[in-house]
C-alpha cells in the first residue's frame, strides 16, 4: 500500500466523523463521530511515520497513535458517565435538547 491509499482511507473516515458529527442529535452517535476523527488522525500519523525517510523517526508516528489511542479510550469513559447521568436526570440524550447543566 501506498501513502496516497492510507491518507484516502483516513480521509474518508473523517469525513464519515465529520457528517455524522454535524447532522447526528443523538450524544452516544456524536461521541462515535468523535472517535472516528480521532482514528483518522491516528491514521495519519501511523503513515507518515511508515513513510518517512529518516530511521531515527520511524516509531515517532506508532508512539503518537498509541497515545491518541489511550487519550479516546479515557475520552469515551468520561463522556459515557456524562451521558448516562445525562439521562438518568434528563431521561433523555438527545443533544439539541439538553440546554442547560445546572444542578
Amino acid at each position: 500500500m501506498s501513502l496516497e491509499s492510507y491518507l484516502i482511507v483516513s480521509a474518508i473516515l473523517f469525513a464519515m466523523g465529520l457528517t455524522m458529527f454535524i447532522s447526528r442529535k443523538n450524544s452516544v452517535a456524536i461521541l462515535m463521530a468523535v472517535e472516528l476523527i480521532i482514528n483518522a488522525a491516528a491514521i495519519n500519523f501511523v503513515a507518515f511515520s511508515r513513510f518517512v525517510p529518516s530511521a531515527e523517526a520511524q516509531l515517532d508516528g506508532q508512539i503518537f497513535a498509541i497515545f491518541i489511542i489511550l487519550l479516546a479510550a479515557a475520552e469515551a469513559v468520561v463522556a459515557l458517565a456524562i451521558v448516562l447521568a445525562l439521562y438518568k436526570e434528563k431521561k433523555h440524550i438527545q443533544a439539541d435538547q439538553l440546554i442547560g447543566l445546572q444542578g
